[in-house]
């Protein structure tokens, strides 16, 4: 009986705190949590027009910052907004890290079988890239109707090259350099991109950009039908 009145009386404190947190960071952000300690943050997305995501960012210096459990929230707010991959800006932070997991672009091809489709997108992999850089792209550039969590509502075809070599460091700072190609490097570039300040926006013609003007200052105004939370610099 001591025992469950212990453990009941913890739980009680656990919420409490939780509860308290929520009430610091405010009704934008969600949290997950499983009993007793592990607790999961779902971000609002930083939308289009925010300052952060048009800075470069800056190096994690090992040790000074959580970068597993910032990775695991990182995946949770990716997978609640259905996205493919996102970095540290658009959830508000200027840091060189983001994280992908192209498994969810698999249900957009109902005629293959799940191992045909992983070998046809080359898309198979999970990863954290923490203060990444590209060190080569090579091959002739391609076209693909690309789209962002920051900016929802809006494609464009983005020509980018098919292959890459990038050196980088995961979530328990063992570094890595490897080579990508098909849709594994699409995503890292626009990811990687994110953490240099650049907007798939910003590689769409002069006038494409001006057709999309005024979708953009209403996204960053707040008049977007997103069907996840979003942060915008410019609501009133």
């Amino acid at each position: 009986m001591c025992c469950n009145f212990k453990n009941y009386f913890n739980v009680i404190i656990i919420m409490t705190i939780i509860a308290k947190i929520k009430n610091m960071m405010g009704s934008s952000y969600d949290i997950l949590y499983l009993y007793p300690i592990f607790i999961i943050m779902i971000y609002p997305i930083v939308a289009y027009g925010d300052a952060v995501l048009k800075k470069v960012g800056q190096d994690i210096v090992q040790g000074e910052l959580d970068v597993v459990k910032l990775a695991e929230d990182m995946f949770e707010t990716m997978y609640n907004a259905r996205g493919v991959g996102l970095a540290a800006p658009q959830i508000g932070m200027n840091l060189r890290m983001f994280v992908a997991d192209a498994a969810p672009l698999l249900d957009d091809e109902d005629d293959e079988d799940e191992t045909e489709k992983k070998t046809l997108l080359k898309i198979d992999f999970k990863k954290v890239f923490i203060n990444p850089t590209i060190e080569e792209e090579w091959g002739d550039e391609w076209a693909y109707e690309e789209g962002c969590l920051s900016i929802p509502g809006v494609r464009g075809d983005v020509y980018r090259a098919p292959n890459l070599r990038i050196h980088y460091f995961d979530e328990h700072w063992v570094e890595h350099t490897e080579t990508y190609d098909g849709f594994a490097a699409r995503i890292i570039q626009h990811e990687y991109d994110h953490i240099e300040g650049v907007l798939f926006v910003d590689h769409l013609s002069s006038l494409k950009k001006q057709l999309l003007k005024k979708k953009l200052s209403n996204i960053s105004k707040g008049n977007t039908d997103a069907s996840y939370r979003m942060k915008f610099p410019l609501k009133k």
